[in-house]
């Protein structure tokens, strides 16, 4: 899997085996209902644009980065989203791609030395967390 920062063309290459948590637990389509005045039920629906939920979580086993990724990433998520800055295509190893931004109304990422004690290489290996959203 391949995240690539739309402003610079820099390419970093995560593991494959991080999995989308919530690929499935997300509507593409938004639903309203009101009563009217006159008891009638009135039901408004449409198809959301953007905003779609990619939480990738590493297992405790697999899915292991460096320090040196987590930080890159780091970098990233510190840039304020614009037209080009702070978008990214992040693409599947099953050839699915999506243009995304850091999830930052959470922690958009979460990485955990594997070793349990901080790293001090940029060569150890942490468990990692994304949140993104389609945009």
């Amino acid at each position: 899997m391949n995240l690539t920062n739309l402003a610079t063309g820099s390419v970093l290459t995560l593991p494959d085996d991080l999995l989308w948590t919530d690929e499935h637990a997300w509507t593409p389509v938004v639903a309203s209902t009101a009563y009217l005045l006159t008891g009638a039920l009135l039901v408004q629906s449409a198809r959301r644009q953007a905003g779609r939920p990619i939480t990738l979580v590493g297992p405790v086993d697999m899915a292991w980065v460096t320090r040196g990724v987590v930080d890159t990433l780091h970098d990233w998520a510190a840039l304020p989203m614009g037209e080009i800055s702070g978008r990214f295509a992040l693409a599947f190893a099953d050839d699915r791609s999506f243009t995304v931004a850091f999830r930052h109304a959470e922690t958009a990422i979460e990485a955990e030395p594997v070793l349990g004690f901080p790293a001090r290489s940029a060569d150890d290996f942490y468990r990692l967390t994304l949140r993104f959203l389609t945009l």
